[in-house]
């Protein structure tokens, strides 16, 4: 299968792209950087240069493809109504184009991103095989810059790792090479309409992660209240607080992605990544 995906250069998209080439399927993928198309050819892709503002790029690419992993967000925290409409003009003309093919077109879910969601899951009453995957709030692995390191940084600025209240709050986690996965399987065989979570572990106390970044920072864990929560850890407080296993329900939807896919992480859950040690060079 001829693959195009958006994000491609990125840490997931990366991984994603020798994933696809790995299982034999041929890969574009789109990029901004001259250094990051060297990157995607290296590992075996053809590399297009576009942007998510570029739809006419992003319509073509989609329509000369056997399917799409659509994984470019731009994350951009000052104006994040304004990269969920980016996300959502991009979601249109690649849909557009894939309307009628019965092609896979697998996107990822965002944080208040309904409308975006629904977009897609429309598309699946318009002849294309659309799929969203919701990923684990933290998607650890090697250059990970997502939550995880952030509470390490904030603990060694601040000489101890916090939890919020008993710290039984539970994130769930997902090694990056195993969502890579994830995201292969959805294009290969999820059905239309198919809403997958990529979640390796359903969910880890706050009160463990902050233990093993206290151990190798040689600081203790200690718990705040919660009005002390967004102080301490500024716009990650309300986030540290939340117990995320619920909210994802991964105790159901982990188990029914894995039986309809067959999926099977295999690599290192976080608490098992963090203790390697790369994530405190």
């Amino acid at each position: 299968m001829h693959v195009f995906v958006t994000g491609a250069t990125g840490y997931i998209g990366s991984a994603v792209v020798r994933e696809l080439i790995g299982a034999g399927h041929t890969v574009t993928g789109l990029y901004r950087s001259e250094e990051k198309a060297g990157g995607l050819k290296a590992a075996g892709a053809e590399a297009l240069y576009g942007a998510l503002d570029d739809p006419d790029t992003l319509r073509g690419a989609a329509a000369a493809a056997d399917g799409v992993i659509h994984l470019a967000f731009t994350n951009d925290f000052s104006d994040f109504e304004g990269a969920l409409a980016l996300d959502m003009r991009a979601v249109a003309a690649m849909g557009a184009a894939l309307e009628g093919s019965g092609k896979p077109f697998i996107t990822t879910a965002h944080a208040n991103g309904r409308a975006v969601d629904q977009a897609v899951l429309a598309l699946a009453e318009r002849g294309v095989r659309a799929s969203i995957v919701s990923l684990a709030p933290s998607v650890h692995g090697e250059g990970d810059r997502g939550f995880v390191p952030m509470m390490i940084d904030i603990a060694r600025a601040k000489g101890f790792a916090a939890y919020v209240g008993e710290g039984t709050n539970r994130w769930p986690a997902v090694h990056r090479l195993d969502a890579a996965v994830l995201y292969r399987l959805a294009l290969e065989s999820a059905p239309a309409g198919s809403r997958l979570l990529g979640a390796g572990d359903e969910g880890i106390p706050l009160r463990e992660i902050a233990a093993v970044i206290g151990r190798h920072l040689n600081v203790p864990a200690v718990g705040i209240t919660p009005e002390e929560a967004a102080g301490h850890f500024g716009f990650l407080g309300a986030i540290a607080a939340l117990d995320i296993a619920a909210l994802y329900g991964t105790a159901q939807a982990g188990p029914a992605t894995r039986e309809l896919l067959g999926w099977k992480p295999a690599k290192p859950g976080l608490i098992a990544d963090l203790e390697e040690g790369h994530y405190f060079a």
